[in-house]
């Protein structure tokens, strides 16, 4: 604990600063509690997207075998051009939004190729569309955990250091005030009794 001045100046300080201290902690209190229960949606989201992922793969597996020619597609026929993204804003954190993306076809011979392979790309598409959601709404539960972490840190500093240290230093300087307000009465009163004292002792000096 810092040293302070036991001056009536200082105990405003420390009372201005309580003061502060305990209207600023619910409002942390508060974006503690709104960025939890977005990481934990957001992260339930991604969860969703996965899984969507899984099962598209699953389906997308079981269609191609079902035309036996497996082989007539591979996965490099459709890459990813352009990912879109805009910007959102939660609890005064800017997070990346997912807003789709472009992709790119392989090139492949209409006449050789199967007809189906066009609908496999498309799904294909879906499938790392899928991917790239997942990855940005990752980022979401990162820039907020981040942020999480530096407001639950603020949340115990003031909780637990400086709410408790302005006390315990407003009681420090309002005992020492006190005690020097009643010795500032004591030697008040001694010197108006020797005061008192010399005026009788010269009355009676005069009789």
């Amino acid at each position: 604990m810092a040293k302070i001045k036991l001056t009536k100046n200082e105990l405003k300080v420390q009372k201005d600063s309580l003061k502060m201290f305990k209207r600023y902690l619910p409002t942390l209190m508060l974006k503690k509690q709104q960025l939890q229960t977005e990481i934990r949606t957001i992260d339930a989201k991604a969860k969703e997207v996965r899984q969507a992922r899984v099962e598209l793969e699953k389906e997308f597996d079981a269609w191609i075998a079902v035309f036996g020619e497996q082989e007539a597609f591979t996965k490099d026929m459709v890459t990813v051009k352009n990912i879109k993204k805009g910007t959102g804003n939660i609890a005064g954190v800017t997070i990346p939004i997912y807003e789709g993306a472009d992709f790119s076809r392989g090139d492949y011979d209409l006449y050789e190729t199967p007809l189906w392979v066009d609908m496999a790309a498309d799904r294909m598409e879906k499938a790392l569309s899928l991917d790239l959601e997942a990855e940005v709404l990752d980022e979401q539960v990162r820039l907020l955990s981040q942020e999480l972490r530096t407001t639950t840190q603020r949340v115990n500093l003031f909780e637990k250091v400086k709410i408790p240290e302005a006390k315990a230093n407003i009681k420090k300087i309002s005992v020492y005030l006190g005690d020097e307000q009643t010795a500032a009465v004591v030697r008040s009163k001694i010197s108006k009794k020797k005061l008192q004292a010399k005026i009788d002792e010269e009355q009676e000096a005069q009789k």
